[in-house]
């Protein structure tokens, strides 16, 4: 029982920690953009993708959970008996696209906000903004790399 309860907390981190970077990151890009949606609404659709990429760090984690969620066995019901090493193995499989999921979220916001200011100014400059954003994202998408690796790694 104690092993279930460590891989639970493993994907319980990676949808609480990555969940939580997307909504700051979200806030940030969320924040400058209403600024520029105030004085030029007509913008929303330029700002959108800007405002909705640091959002892609929650999907990751919420992926992560879902994926610990079939290895444990509690989607279908059938939950095998899993050690506290074997929990404490998936538990930190989930840790690489939890702490890269939050950080990069919130740091990916930044970037977007940025980039709504850009774009508010210069509209041909919203793809170049969007490629700044993307390039945070890289890491984000090696942590859940990495995450999917170690957790297809740990037999149960």
């Amino acid at each position: 029982m104690e092993g279930l309860i460590l891989a639970l907390l493993g994907g319980a981190l990676a949808v609480f920690l990555a969940g939580s970077g997307s909504s700051i990151g979200i806030g940030y890009a969320g924040s400058a953009a209403n600024g520029v949606l105030s004085e030029q609404p007509e913008k929303f659709g330029t700002m959108l993708l800007l405002v909705a990429l640091p959002g892609t760090q929650g999907i990751y984690g919420f992926l992560t959970g879902f994926l610990v969620l079939l290895k444990t066995g509690l989607l279908i019901g059938n939950i095998p008996a899993i050690s506290v090493q074997q929990g404490f193995g998936i538990l930190v499989a989930c840790l690489p696209i939890a702490v890269s999921g939050l950080i990069s979220a919130i740091h990916q916001g930044k970037v977007c906000a940025a980039g709504i200011g850009v774009a508010a100014k210069h509209p041909e400059a919203a793809m170049r903004a969007l490629v700044y954003g993307a390039l945070v994202e890289t890491y984000a998408i090696l942590g859940l790399v990495i995450t999917i690796f170690l957790l297809n790694g740990i037999k149960i």
